[in-house]
């Protein structure tokens, strides 16, 4: 397993400088006013396809027809519909990044606890915004295999930010015990917490009802037992 996820790393890393999105035309028409508006409208319109249709089954015609807009302005922002799928791409790559920056040094109290809820409802409103998009990224067979390993490039970032703000928690009132785990079992905690993170908030984007409140307080104390052992209960 780790021997997987370090070579999954490692190929997404190689990754890490390509752009997510847009070719010249759809950068140099970013710059202007009207431009931006009309790219806003085709991505919103991508976005709603996507979320109804899938990935897959999306095409030109329906973004077009859902903008109201022409296949000719669509090719002036985008060469294709992975292009495009790129520029949706940024936008929630961007927010995940907003959401690792925050993460929050998580001390083993009811402080911590506190911080550590509020993250983790902030991370369900962030992947409720652009679920279609990060639940399409972990497809590889879909989105392709650039793609997918973009994303991970972020997951890890979210993974070491997760296993510092818990570890720093720990030493911060020095409850760490027998010393802080070692970095590769750290980091496997924070993967299996996100993975844990990104199906439920799958679910719940498909339409699953669950209690969110009920839900947000149970990844709390899962996330928090798996970083503090024995105080992960409440």
């Amino acid at each position: 397993m780790l021997a997987e996820i370090t070579t999954a790393r490692r190929r997404a890393e190689a990754h890490r400088r390509q752009p997510v999105t847009g070719g010249p035309v759809t950068q140099e028409r970013a710059v202007r006013a009207q431009g931006r508006g009309t790219a806003a409208r085709l991505l919103a319109a991508g976005l709603a396809e996507l979320e109804e249709r899938g990935f897959q089954a999306v095409t030109v015609d329906d973004i077009v027809r859902r903008a109201n807009t022409s296949h000719g302005t669509f090719y002036l922002y985008f060469a294709n519909k992975d292009d495009f799928f790129g520029a949706l791409s940024q936008e929630a790559l961007r927010a995940m990044d907003r959401i690792t920056d925050e993460f929050p040094v998580v001390t083993p109290d009811e402080a911590g606890r506190a911080a550590l809820r509020k993250w983790v409802g902030d991370f369900c409103d962030m992947y409720a915004a652009h679920a279609a998009v990060l639940g399409a990224l972990s497809q590889a067979q879909v989105v392709g295999r650039d793609a997918w390993e973009n994303g991970l490039v972020h997951l890890f970032r979210l993974a070491d930010a997760m296993s510092m703000g818990m570890a720093m928690g720990a030493v911060r009132t020095g409850t760490t015990g027998g010393g802080p785990p070692a970095a590769h079992t750290a980091r496997l905690s924070a993967v299996a917490c996100l993975m844990m993170l990104e199906r439920v908030n799958y679910l719940l984007s498909s339409g699953v009802r669950l209690p969110r409140d009920e839900v947000v307080d149970r990844l709390t104390a899962i996330i928090t037992a798996a970083f503090h052992p024995h105080r992960g209960r409440r």
